[in-house]
């Protein structure tokens, strides 16, 4: 009976790779379901259990739902910090997420389905990661290359504008199958054991290492950064932060950069090459002008992170 179930489920997935559509594919599934019940190949548990996992499949073909996106986030955000803890100090924070929640009013995406959340990474390498949904982390080298609130909202209207346009979810697309089947592990599980929970775990586990390969180990392509780059200098305007800000905390990184280094470097296009983009961006944009707020700000930033 299992693996008569497991055979039923793959050829429904086969027609969802070749169909596509979601209204046709639930169709296709509820004719084949109720097929495999009236001959006693499944019961009517597992027919129910097959066409939500089919529904499911053909609904992560089209596209991610806020859901989808938010566990996929959530997955990613624990393996980052499975390898770099977070830095143990509710000041800083809070402080960070008090910042951050006020860029990500101003940015193309105000709102997610888990909301976005901040942490900092108790890391000596300057980098910053922004998993799908909304969960952004930041190192403490990262902090450290910022001398100014405006640095450090630089960098966070960066990160928050790759969650805003999906950069990460856009990463997934280039392995929706492994994702897809992921999928079965929620709804038809109830139905397969052994050998096949194993394979859809080790479908679930390559999922997640694709999704690390691109937004953590390789980093997103060039056209997605600058694209980050330009939402950012918006996003500052928005707030009343100096665009140029983002300009000034790349030299200051590019500083303390090791050419060889496996942080920054590695993730993202060279520092000078970004700089280069974004003075011509800001150039053509409207003038800066100065911040009454300025002091305040440089003040509440040194108490937050000063220690850093």
């Amino acid at each position: 009976m299992i693996a008569t179930t497991r055979t039923a489920i793959i050829s429904l997935l086969t027609c969802a790779i070749l169909v596509g559509g979601c209204k046709t594919l639930d169709t296709i599934s509820d004719y084949s379901t109720k097929a495999l019940v009236a001959t006693g190949t499944i019961s009517s548990s597992q027919a129910t259990s097959i066409n939500k996992s089919v529904s499911a499949v053909g609904k992560t073909f089209d596209s991610f739902t806020p859901e989808q996106e938010y566990f996929v986030g959530r997955t990613v955000a624990a393996v980052i910090l499975s390898k770099n803890k977070a830095y143990d100090k509710i000041s800083a924070t809070r402080y960070l997420n008090r910042l951050g929640q006020v860029l990500a009013l101003f940015s193309e995406r105000p709102e997610t389905f888990g909301g976005y959340h901040f942490l900092i990474m108790d890391s000596e390498e300057i980098n910053a990661f922004a998993a799908p949904g909304g969960l952004i982390l930041v190192s403490r080298g990262m902090l450290r290359c910022c001398q100014t609130e405006d640095e450090l909202a630089a960098v966070l209207a960066h990160e928050i504008a790759h969650v805003a346009q999906k950069h990460g979810l856009q990463a997934i697309q280039k392995s929706r199958v492994t994702s897809a089947l992921t999928i079965l592990g929620t709804e038809a599980v109830k139905n397969l054991a052994g050998g096949q929970l194993d394979e859809l775990t080790k479908n679930f586990e390559d999922s997640v290492s694709d999704i690390i390969s691109t937004t953590v180990n390789n980093g997103y392509a060039r056209e997605l950064e600058e694209s980050a780059d330009t939402a950012a200098i918006k996003t500052l305007q928005a707030v009343g932060y100096d665009p140029r800000a983002l300009v000034s905390m790349l030299r200051q990184m590019q500083k303390r950069l090791n050419p060889s280094g496996k942080d920054f470097n590695k993730t993202h296009p060279k520092p000078e090459d970004r700089i280069v983009v974004i003075e011509k961006l800001i150039n053509s944009s409207a003038p800066a002008t100065p911040s009454q707020a300025a002091p305040a700000r440089q003040e509440r930033f040194k108490d937050a992170i000063g220690s850093v």
